[in-house]
């Protein structure tokens, strides 16, 4: 899937969050969107998804030979998958439901589900399934696991993921990594992702966009993490030694 910004601009008060002449993403694309907060990450994300209205420009997603614009249609949904915040869930919902609504909105049955959820299980850790528990009461951890197996179980070509490390554990994260690398080498997905971890963002994305104030003002390749000393420069940091608070 490929994705094209033009001219997209989206405004709160007097404050421009979104400011972006042109800018593609290419199909098979794994992309790492950094900033520090307020940068406008997650509002490029919402406005990608047609979560909030631009008041400039467009956005338009394509594959093969179709062109859809997000705002006007909704041929996009099927092959796009995404988990900004847990408001993506219904939490008054067990795990288990939640993943077979999940599957039977998307066309599978209740075998289809369960054989979609084995290649997670090293990442559920025997801590979300059988557990008995609404996805309220699960903790910050797992409810951002949910979201994220929610994202993935229909092997979407798009992908997006808003601080998809946030709340889990070291463990965790480094699962996380290896899948969505995996994810995107095996089926040619397109993958964007923010986040603060600026190392894992190095060791996963063979493209790293570097927003502030709304502008994408580096557009970094990545190959072998060359990328990782641009961005040490730019955040004053050893990108191994901490992560963007």
């Amino acid at each position: 899937m490929k994705v094209s910004i033009s001219n997209l601009i989206k405004q709160f008060g007097d404050k421009t969050a979104v400011n972006i002449n042109e800018f593609c993403i290419e199909s098979g694309d794994m992309l790492g969107l950094v900033g520090n907060n307020g940068a406008g990450k997650t509002t490029l994300f919402r406005l990608i998804l047609d979560l909030l209205k631009a008041d400039n420009g467009f956005v338009t997603i394509s594959q093969d030979e179709t062109t859809i614009n997000p705002a006007l249609s909704e041929d996009w949904k099927p092959f796009t998958g995404a988990y900004i915040d847990e408001g993506f869930l219904i939490d008054f919902l067990t795990p288990e439901e939640y993943f077979q609504f999940i599957g039977k909105v998307n066309g599978m049955n209740k075998e289809q589900v369960e054989e979609r959820l084995k290649p997670f299980e090293q990442f559920m850790e025997g801590e979300v399934l059988g557990q008995k528990k609404l996805i309220r009461n699960l903790s910050a951890g797992n409810k951002q696991k949910v979201g994220i197996i929610s994202t993935l179980i229909n092997h979407p070509k798009l992908v997006i993921l808003d601080e998809p490390f946030n709340f889990l554990d070291p463990t965790s994260q480094n699962i996380l990594k290896h899948m969505l690398k995996e994810y995107n080498q095996n089926t040619g997905a397109t993958v964007l992702i923010s986040s603060h971890n600026l190392s894992h963002t190095v060791d996963i994305c063979s493209r790293i966009a570097l927003l502030e104030h709304g502008v994408i003002i580096r557009d970094l390749q990545n190959e072998n993490g060359c990328a990782k000393k641009e961005l040490e420069d730019y955040f004053e940091q050893d990108i191994n030694a901490n992560t963007m608070s």
